[in-house]
């Protein structure tokens, strides 16, 4: 199945799961994917993510994180850079996303990383996505 987005659909059902209270979801793994996924367990919103095979196709499983009363560590995720409408952004550019309480996650020349280290490390990119 050939899908326009792939990151807007992994983060669609990231967010489902979330609201349907699932412990883990599977999605189609790509490199982008398990960058992202990366990140997202190196900030703490997920507990873990690997990466399998089943029936030939590559397979990302990601581990959903939820605190004391049942509550996600991920309140909501918005996607930003669109295959319609692509957003770069300079270094002197990287906003703090809700207040410095969630990440921003980009693709820079230096790899995919939060803004943080992408302001950090002086580079600007493509900014795919907005945590929180």
């Amino acid at each position: 199945m050939s899908l326009t987005d792939p990151v807007a659909d992994f983060l669609a059902r990231i967010r489902n799961a979330i609201r349907a209270r699932h412990q883990k979801l599977d999605v189609p793994a790509s490199k982008l994917k398990t960058e992202i996924a990366r990140i997202l367990k190196e900030e703490g919103y997920i507990s873990n993510y690997k990466t399998q095979e089943e029936e030939g196709k590559a397979v990302l499983r990601v581990y959903l994180k939820y605190g004391s009363g049942s509550e996600a560590a991920i309140r909501d995720l918005a996607r930003i850079s669109r295959p319609g409408c692509r957003v770069y952004i300079g270094r002197d550019e990287i906003k703090r996303v809700q207040g410095g309480l969630g990440i921003s996650i980009m693709t820079t020349p230096k790899g995919v990383m939060t803004g943080r280290q992408a302001r950090r490390e002086g580079v600007g990119g493509e900014i795919l996505c907005e945590v929180w």
